[in-house]
């Protein structure tokens, strides 16, 4: 099964006002391990940065200003994307802002009703009561944030994914034998990093071992697999 873990940046609160998306960053999910391959793009608003929303994730105009928009970037999205379920925290937020720049470049939108998962709204039922932030569930399943100095949409989506993990119950090791498929490149912004495995194990004795048995066996005086042979 194949899911996308994501986040965005924006320059404020509602597309609907004048916002706009900035930042976006997807991790791939398969049986819910990630794969290594991810999407991280930035994106030039066409309007100021607020001092508010640049205090949460650091992107200033000047850094956004050689960006390309969204239009000249949405088929690398909707590449990567697919048809997969999106993961979001508070992903209602998320999918505002990204069926209103798809709508805004003559995209259908994506379907909240089918596609949409809320870690938000997963960790409220799960943990009734306690902090459902980001920052509260990596502390809860001790997941390292550390290097979490300023909201990043790729950084903040990683995260998210360990933490989507742990709410669905922890992962779960695939019986599985087949190796990965061959990651399709879509682009620069799409990364694939190979998965570690394990080096194959040799259960066969070396030369050495064979020698050091058969010096042993030598000095093995009336062993008891003799006389049961001989019998």
């Amino acid at each position: 099964m194949r899911e996308i873990v994501f986040d965005t940046e924006t320059t404020g609160f509602k597309f609907s006002e004048g916002d706009r998306l900035v930042e976006i960053g997807c991790v791939e999910l398969v049986n819910r391990v990630e794969t290594g391959r991810t999407f991280h793009a930035y994106y030039n608003p066409e309007r100021s940065m607020p001092a508010e929303a640049q205090a949460v994730h650091g992107l200033s105009d000047a850094f956004l200003s050689d960006k390309p928009v969204f239009a000249a970037g949405v088929a690398d999205f909707l590449d990567f994307i697919g048809d997969a379920p999106l993961i979001a925290h508070n992903a209602s937020f998320d999918f505002g802002f990204i069926n209103g720049e798809l709508g805004q470049c003559g995209f259908p939108p994506v379907c909240h009703k089918t596609r949409m998962i809320d870690t938000l709204a997963i960790s409220r039922q799960k943990h009734p009561g306690a902090k459902h932030t980001l920052d509260a569930l990596c502390s809860r399943y001790g997941i390292d944030r550390s290097h979490r100095v300023l909201h990043g949409a790729l950084l903040d989506a990683q995260l998210l994914a360990q933490v989507y993990v742990e709410l669905m119950g922890g992962r779960q090791i695939g019986l599985g034998l087949s190796l990965e498929p061959e990651a399709v490149d879509s682009g620069p912004v799409v990364t694939t990093t190979p998965r570690r495995q394990r080096p194959i194990r040799v259960f066969a004795a070396s030369e050495g071992e064979i020698a050091a048995h058969a010096a042993f066996m030598k000095g093995v005086s009336d062993p008891i697999w003799g006389t049961v042979a001989s019998g």
